[in-house]
């Protein structure tokens, strides 16, 4: 028995709705950043004042007395107000775009379900023929590598704020694109994801990055293997890239070693961005701490589609492994546990122009 495909629209939290989350009404929300600026603005005016002229008492009167501005006004200070139109206009704009799409969709005679990023882990896309996903472009990278193999089409619902690079589509063109991808019609290209598999069974896949180490600011301890090649370390962590995020996390470490590389007379260069369809994946770790019991010598290099990195884990607790910057969906990676990092074999489908 045949069944009818869905659309399925991936939204995002706007940062609006996060201040409305956070205070309860638009209201208070407003009133909270007015006084947040006013007890900055005081700060600062304590900082510039003479201090031959500036005593304790008159310094807490000051402050006191702006604060008591700030209760006593009707509107907050223009800054503020100007800060508080942009949520709106942008809450407005995005909302609209949401709405659009929705009923444009809608006309295409299939099932249209819109969704949050926040359910997207545990959503089964298995009945979804094609997936919107209305940015940023982070929104992109979170919802890849949970839809399997159905096609994504990615829209930018605001190129005044959002550069796009994984937004191909503006609103007007996305119903085109649907179009063209339900029936058959529209060009793809198929994204290399990183996988992490634990020794428990457990499984992650990961867009741009993985991120293993500890929880919190301490030193991870770890076993590193690879191409035969095996060492103890103790760093702040391990970060593995796929090429779409090979411009992201990982080049701001060998910008910080071409950088020191420069600082002590050499001309060592950081590595070009990858395809994103390469079927490779780069790793590097995080300011390696050489000791007794610790090495430095295996700190970067490449996975391909036929080698794997191995870690286990000499966390007695707080290890985690995290994909995407996303540190809430997460697994956890203390001592006992060895993860297998690889090319997946899972691909994530993207709709271009």
């Amino acid at each position: 028995m045949g069944y009818t495909p869905s659309i399925i629209i991936v939204t995002r939290q706007t940062r609006l709705e996060g201040l409305r989350n956070r205070w309860g009404t638009l209201g208070q929300a407003k009133f909270r950043l007015a006084t947040s600026r006013a007890i900055a603005d005081a700060a600062s005016d304590l900082e510039s004042a003479d201090p031959k002229n500036l005593t304790s008492k008159t310094a807490i009167s000051r402050f006191i007395g702006r604060k008591k501005v700030v209760k006593k006004a009707s509107l907050p200070k223009t800054s503020t107000q100007a800060d508080f139109d942009e949520y709106i206009n942008e809450d407005s704009i995005y909302k609209g775009a949401v709405e659009k799409l929705a009923s444009e969709f809608m006309r295409l005679g299939f099932p249209v379900k819109t969704i949050d990023r926040s359910y997207v882990s545990n959503y089964d896309f298995g009945l979804a023929g094609i997936v919107v996903v209305i940015g940023q472009d982070g929104l992109v990278a979170n919802v890849a590598k949970y839809v399997g193999d159905v096609p994504i089409v990615a829209v930018n619902p605001d190129p005044q704020r959002f550069d796009g690079i994984l937004l191909p589509f503006r609103v007007d063109q996305a119903l085109d694109a649907v179009n063209e991808t339900l029936m058959g019609k529209s060009k793809l290209k198929q994204l290399t994801l990183a996988e992490a598999q634990l020794n428990d069974g457990q499984r992650l896949l990961a867009f741009n990055d993985f991120f293993i180490g500890a929880a919190s600011h301490v030193s991870a301890r770890y076993v590193l293997s690879i191409d035969n090649s095996s060492e103890s370390q103790s760093s702040s962590g391990v970060i593995v890239s796929t090429g779409a995020g090979s411009t992201g996390w990982i080049s701001s470490v060998f910008n910080m070693t071409s950088g020191v590389a420069k600082f002590l007379g050499g001309e060592i260069h950081a590595p070009a961005p990858m395809p994103w369809d390469l079927r490779e994946l780069q790793w590097a770790v995080r300011e390696p701490f050489q000791s007794r019991t610790s090495q430095v010598e295996m700190v970067a290099g490449r996975i391909s589609d036929h080698s794997v990195l191995v870690i286990e884990s000499l966390m007695p607790d707080q290890g985690v492994i995290f994909s995407d910057g996303i540190e809430a969906d997460f697994l956890p990676f203390a001592s006992g546990s060895v993860v297998r990092i690889l090319v997946s074999k899972q691909f994530a489908t993207l709709v271009i122009q």
